[in-house]
């Protein structure tokens, strides 16, 4: 250490900064926030921040498909005693359609419930990306650990539900298995039927009022699956991702 260094800073030669000692992580390297020593730490509590957030929007999605399970069946239940009671033959046709147009509400209600869960997961899911990316920076290297991807755009995100690169019908395929896509079924065929008994209240034939709830189905379960993937792909792309994949790279699965 030189004597000018030695001074106090308001003693040292004008026009020379004052010599300022180098702590550790603090403005080193390329100034990056993730040199802080207290980077770890406000990552990893993001990271079980996105991992509580997300678990309770699942336990609160799951709970709401029970209810309407079980608001159906106890539909099911008083339709089958009605059947088989003569004294509400007169009464099963209205009562039936009544009862099958709330519990499609409560469908519908829960279907968008979980569609919000899955615009969570997939907000969270960016999230952890993005922390996970932070982690192979602070350790080169580690991201080889990792069996989830470490990239916050489309191909990134989707690489947590399998190879993004896979057929399309694969991925619908995929979506008919999820608790939102067996939910759509459900609703569609509770559509259906609601259509079959209020035509068969209006004076058609049994054939006839079993066709036009066939009708409804497939029309219903095409709309909601075009809805449902532009919904996803609107949901899932990220136009500013930070840490996009490479093009040549195969995300991880």
């Amino acid at each position: 250490m030189t004597a000018e260094q030695a001074l106090p800073a308001e003693h040292q030669p004008v026009g020379e900064a004052p010599t300022i000692a180098s702590t550790p992580g603090a403005g080193s390297g390329s100034g990056s926030p993730i040199d802080d020593p207290r980077a770890l730490q406000i990552l990893s509590t993001e990271h079980w921040s996105l991992l509580t957030a997300r678990s309770l929007a699942y336990n609160e999605a799951f709970a709401r498909a029970g209810m309407f399970l079980s608001f159906l069946s106890a539909t099911l239940i008083v339709i089958g005693l009605m059947v088989a009671s003569d004294a509400f033959a007169q009464a099963v046709l209205p009562v039936a359609a009544l009862l099958l147009a709330v519990d499609l509400f409560i469908g519908l209600a829960t279907i968008g419930r979980l569609a919000n869960a899955s615009t969570e997961e997939f907000r969270a899911i960016r999230g952890m990306n993005r922390i996970r990316h932070a982690y192979s920076e602070m350790v080169p290297g580690i991201e080889g650990y990792f069996v989830t991807s470490i990239h916050d755009d489309a191909r990134g995100v989707l690489s947590n539900f399998g190879d993004p690169d896979d057929a399309p019908w694969l991925g619908t395929l995929h979506g008919l298995t999820t608790a939102i896509g067996m939910l759509v079924i459900i609703v569609c065929v509770l559509f259906a039927a609601l259509i079959a008994v209020m035509a068969a209240g209006m004076g058609a034939s049994e054939g006839v009022a079993i066709g036009i709830g066939v009708v409804s189905f497939l029309l219903l379960f095409t709309l909601s699956t075009v809805l449902g993937a532009k919904a996803a792909t609107t949901t899932v792309e990220e136009p500013d991702a930070m840490f996009p994949t490479s093009p040549t790279a195969r995300p991880k699965a």
